[in-house]
């Protein structure tokens, strides 16, 4: 079959250019009798061709089966569908000997039909006044961090009315990224609306009930309460409910995170740094889809000024208990980490933040840990052991946590585990940094390695000159004050010097 294009070019080549019609078929790749039968028109019209009658197919008997397959798939979730390949081998176990094209085919066209069924039922616009709501939703995308290619989990903060939104980009969708989304959204934006509109995501509702009917999270509903605002969520499947966000999150991928995955970033914080400067400046160049005239930072600025203010940030942790291991580990999302060894056999309190822990004690102490979003990994902090090597200094030998000691400490094991009785000496140096702190125990450390002649009594007195050394104690303080400040009179002197004596008594005789 010739197509418009095609014949327009052969009537060029032969009409015009006096190429001959078989040169002229073989440029365009058809036969001669096609281009001689279409010369031979008068003038130039659109080629059209009978519709041909689709005859009898292998797959007409099991069409039906099919079709129904197809329907009670659409009514489960996308977790739970059968592929089409799965339901061409059904069929086949059915009887069906043709090749699995038409069933493609066939489940495709079906698909599609069903498709625009449902568009065809339209969308009703809708209409935000300023400061009302925002919408909430994520993304999944792709960046390069740290060297390698890592999935990100993006959380979208779009104002309903003025259009500004917010990206953050985190390694999950758990609570305490969520609650620090909203905290950065808010903070960026100058305020709270008073309507926050999402979807069923299961880290705020706990249970979908009945029409509007939700079961929240209690965590959920805490960071509702602190900021004031009112959650409200989507039907079932009708994310056009949330249509603002949902837009955004295509728009995002074609002007931000296509720079974003130009470049190569070092850490998650310098990504999320650069995301926020990337939002303000894309308000000032954006025009507001419902003024043309306003950029989205011009109806921003009126609307920040009708949102609620917004509070200190929400606390937005996850807490858990956990039980302290007897190697002075705890575990947390497939990952170890190390805590004070005081605490072995002992349940702690973890706080999960979306850059750190933070681990309470029963004792009151708390201890700061980097958080890993790695998998089976174990993380030492090789202070955490050394009031344990007081009593097992045999353990520095092959103690895992000691190899991520400073260099210099590690030079100074080495050269003193030569020796016997070195163990204990090291643990002696090692008990300095409780008691002087790291940097001046390095120090001394340093000098005994540069003076080429490590030993116990060596490194000993070193320690022992640092203990000597005391910093001034402050001057005491006193709570006594004068009634009558001293004041200075000199006029009291000049009084003093011209006053007369007194004149002495008479003596008499006897």
């Amino acid at each position: 079959m010739i197509n418009v294009s095609t014949l327009s070019k052969l009537r060029r080549l032969v009409l015009r250019q006096d190429v001959s019609v078989r040169e002229a078929s073989r440029r365009l790749g058809i036969s001669r009798n096609t281009a001689t039968k279409w010369l031979k028109e008068g003038q130039m019209a659109e080629p059209r061709y009978p519709q041909r009658v689709a005859g009898a197919s292998i797959l007409d008997l099991y069409k039906e089966q099919l079709s129904q397959w197809l329907k009670a798939d659409s009514h489960r979730s996308k977790r739970d569908r059968r592929g089409i390949k799965a339901m061409f081998e059904a069929l086949r176990a059915q009887g069906y000997s043709g090749s699995r094209g038409p069933v493609y085919t066939f489940a495709q066209r079906w698909q599609q039909e069903q498709g625009n069924a449902a568009r065809g039922a339209g969308f009703v616009p809708l209409s935000f006044e300023l400061g009302e709501a925002f919408q909430f939703d994520w993304s999944c995308e792709y960046l390069f961090i740290g060297g390698l290619r890592r999935r990100l989990e993006v959380a979208h903060t779009k104002l309903a009315a003025s259009r500004a939104f917010c990206l953050v980009a985190y390694y999950s969708q758990a609570h305490e990224m969520l609650f620090d989304a909203h905290a950065r959204a808010f903070a960026l934006f100058g305020g709270v609306p008073r309507r926050g509109i999402y979807d069923n995501m299961k880290t705020a509702v706990d249970k979908v009930g009945q029409g509007k009917q939700r079961s929240v999270n209690a965590r959920f509903e805490a960071m509702t309460g602190h900021y004031l605002f009112e959650p409200e969520f989507c039907n079932r499947a009708a994310g056009w409910e949330k249509g603002v966000v949902e837009k955004n999150v295509q728009d995002r991928r074609k002007d931000i995170w296509r720079e974003a995955s130009e470049r190569r970033w070092s850490t998650l914080g310098e990504l999320n740094d650069w995301l926020e400067q990337a939002c303000v400046k894309a308000w000032s160049e954006m025009a507001h889809p419902e003024w043309a005239q306003l950029t989205v930072a011009d109806v921003w600025q009126d609307e920040r000024a009708r949102l609620m203010p917004n509070p200190r940030a929400f606390d937005g942790y996850v807490e858990q208990p956990v039980r302290v291991s007897a190697t002075s580990l705890i575990h947390f999302q497939r990952n170890r980490y190390s805590v004070p060894c005081e605490w072995i056999h002992a349940v702690v309190s973890l706080r999960a933040y979306p850059d750190g822990l933070l681990v309470v004690g029963s004792d009151g102490r708390q201890v700061h840990l980097t958080r890993s979003f790695e998998r089976d990994q174990t993380l030492y902090d090789w202070m955490h052991y050394i009031a344990l090597i007081e009593r097992k200094p045999g353990a520095l030998r092959n103690g895992a946590p000691f190899k991520t000691m400073p260099e210099p400490l590690q030079e100074l094991q080495r050269q003193l585990l030569r020796h016997s009785g070195g163990d204990r000496i090291m643990a002696q140096v090692l008990m300095g940094v409780s008691l002087h702190g790291l940097e001046t125990v390095l120090v001394a450390v340093e000098l005994a390695l540069q003076s080429g002649r490590v030993s116990a009594e060596h490194v000993l007195n070193v320690l022992s000159r640092l203990k000597e050394q005391r910093t001034p104690e402050p001057p005491a303080a006193t709570l006594l004050t004068l009634n009558t400040p001293p004041l200075a009179n000199l006029q009291r002197y000049d009084a003093l010097r011209h006053a007369q004596p007194e004149a002495a008594p008479e003596s008499g005789h006897a």
